[in-house]
């Protein structure tokens, strides 16, 4: 049975408190956070045993394994780094960091004390990757051409200005998803050799709300990517080959019982593939932690991010960031 503890009170922490009790595996052991009253009223919507105001006890503490960061982005290199020098396994809320200087230092600072770090990209988890990974592979598409994507949420009112907005909110959803599908069609390296041009706006507190990336691949293949949390509730996410378009139908970003994919041959019959499940991805991200831990492993497997391959989402966005400011 693996003991957490939950760093932080936000709307996503409680997503992943329900996740975690519910596996047999696993249990919320204690919340931490500084506010005492919302700490009890966390506690008590989750039946956790026990409570810390202020973070600093729960990284020496014997009673907890893993270490759940849901704080806001700009302070999880500072919290996982703490967590690693004294042996804790960590899951991190995306984005990775807010910069790549903070983003090295954790990536090191787990490497040193080898121990087990993933960054929350929960949805790669779900088993619907493994299978997206087959379709991508099994020669229906052709030679990968082109991949389009884009996420609207209106959340600029509850998240932390200091995320730095929709590019470490939102658009590290479409980006690691372009990651996987060109790591799967075009081999490891592929995903860091492009060039790109972000453009987007700026809102009242100088973070980057609304934004637009093109992406030129050094193997030719073009990807567009648009991200915004200050309007909408929309996705879409299409990955054209030689021979057809696979088009998700529903939310890619938040894979759960029933998911819907769509392959468009061109010039041939629209073919509906379901892909169902039991569970939604953030039971799926709470066993992909204790199965790594059964075996000892430090790395979440593939879907989920790889250390090198949550380096280089974070290159990206920071390069798509310049851009739009430029």
């Amino acid at each position: 049975m693996l003991r957490w503890a939950i760093l932080g009170t936000g709307f996503i922490s409680n997503t992943v408190a329900e996740a975690i009790n519910q596996s047999e595996g696993s249990r919320v052991e204690m919340v931490v956070g500084r506010n005492r009253e919302t700490l009890t009223k966390f506690q008590q919507a989750h039946n956790i045993p026990r409570q810390s105001l202020g973070y600093e006890a729960v990284f020496t503490d014997s009673n907890i394994d893993v270490i759940y960061v849901g704080t806001p982005n700009h302070v999880h290199h500072e919290l996982t780094i703490r967590a690693a020098e004294n042996g804790k396994a960590v899951l991190s809320e995306k984005s990775l960091t807010t910069n790549m200087k903070d983003a090295h230092l954790l990536i090191d600072s787990v490497s040193k004390n080898q121990t087990f770090f993933a960054e929350g990209l929960m949805y790669l988890a779900h088993p619907l990757y493994r299978h997206l990974a087959e379709i991508l592979t099994d020669g229906r598409l052709g030679k990968l051409r082109a991949v389009n994507g884009y996420y609207a949420a209106n959340i600029w009112e509850v998240v932390n200005p200091a995320g730095l907005g929709t590019l470490y909110n939102l658009g590290c959803y479409p980006v690691s998803l372009l990651q996987y599908v060109v790591q799967s069609m075009c081999g490891e390296d592929a995903f860091s050799k492009r060039k790109l041009s972000g453009f987007g706006n700026l809102n009242a507190d100088n973070n980057v709300d609304h934004a637009t990336v093109s992406v030129c691949f050094e193997n030719g293949v073009l990807a567009n990517l648009q991200s915004t949390d200050d309007y909408g509730m929309a996705f879409g996410f299409s990955i054209a080959g030689d021979n057809g378009i696979l088009r998700f139908k529903t939310n890619p970003w938040h894979a759960g019982h029933h998911n819907h994919l769509e392959w468009c041959p061109y010039g041939g019959e629209i073919e509906d593939i379901i892909i169902q499940d039991a569970y939604d991805d953030f039971y799926h991200q709470t066993k992909m932690v204790e199965t790594a831990l059964a075996k000892g492993e430090i790395q979440a497997p593939r879907p989920s991010p790889r250390w090198q391959d949550s380096l280089e989402i974070m290159a990206f966005l920071t390069d798509w960031e310049a851009s739009c400011r430029a």
